[in-house]
């Protein structure tokens, strides 16, 4: 019973009050850590379209029935996404929601802080324009980078990662988000990895009412084999490691 105490006194905010947060990071002058992780600049980066080009082709949805028709779903045709609305889901659970001053803060989810510890890699099976590989999204410049190219022995992988759910492989993309909790910790100390996982709910949330918008669906994944998946999106598993995962697919 102690064991269950301990876990569910992480879901508590009662250790707020044990913390000294005049010791933080940031209350102590270190430089606050950079809202996205460092790139290879010899990596293929691929421009997405910006908002007024993918707004011409998401359908208008009604909020309510986005709400309602909300559902995990873990069938998907072979159909192609077009690369527009790939950028929109994007924008939906990563993008800048405002350009020019401290525009990186401001983002389409909510982040404890506006600490956003998230990155967000996508193993890309069916996009129209975007050969299948490992990519990971920039949000400041709108950018896609290839980490590695990909093929049905990736798929195996994947699979196996997700602890045979072999539903996310036959996506036409998988979501998988990584957290940096530097990012969380530099303010919140001990009290940042309770939202950090707040805010994985916001992101996926957001992912699945943008599906709505393009007849698309989804299915949240929090069981997968954390060693495995760290290693095919190639984090190291203690400064950033997987999160959350999400494929989608046309249905």
């Amino acid at each position: 019973m102690d064991e269950f105490k301990l876990h569910r006194d992480f879901l508590k905010d009662s250790l707020r009050k044990t913390i000294d947060f005049r010791a933080s990071a940031q209350n102590r002058g270190v430089p606050i850590p950079p809202l996205q992780e460092a790139v290879d600049q010899q990596l293929l980066r691929i421009n997405l379209p910006d908002r007024e080009s993918w707004s011409q082709i998401i359908q208008d949805t009604d909020l309510a029935d986005a709400i309602g028709n909300r559902r995990s779903r873990r069938k998907y045709y072979d159909e192609y996404l077009k690369v527009e609305e790939l950028a929109f889901l994007l924008w939906a659970t990563q993008g800048q929601r405002k350009q020019g001053g401290q525009s990186p803060h401001f983002r389409t989810v909510p982040s404890a802080g506006a600490r956003h510890s998230f990155e967000t890699y996508l193993f890309i099976h069916r996009v129209e324009k975007i050969p299948p590989g490992l990519y990971r999204y920039l949000p400041l410049s709108n950018e896609l980078v290839l980490m590695y190219s990909t093929d049905d022995q990736n798929k195996i992988r994947l699979s196996q990662a997700v602890l045979g759910q072999k539903f996310v492989a036959n996506s036409a993309v998988v979501f998988v988000w990584t957290t940096v909790p530097n990012r969380m910790e530099w303010r919140y100390l001990h009290a940042a990895h309770r939202v950090i996982l707040i805010d994985a709910g916001h992101v996926c949330q957001n992912l699945y009412l943008a599906c709505e918008a393009i007849q698309a669906g989804t299915c949240a994944i929090a069981a997968y084999d954390q060693e495995a998946m760290d290693e095919l999106i190639r984090v190291d598993g203690e400064e950033q490691f997987t999160i959350y995962l999400a494929p989608v697919g046309k249905y």
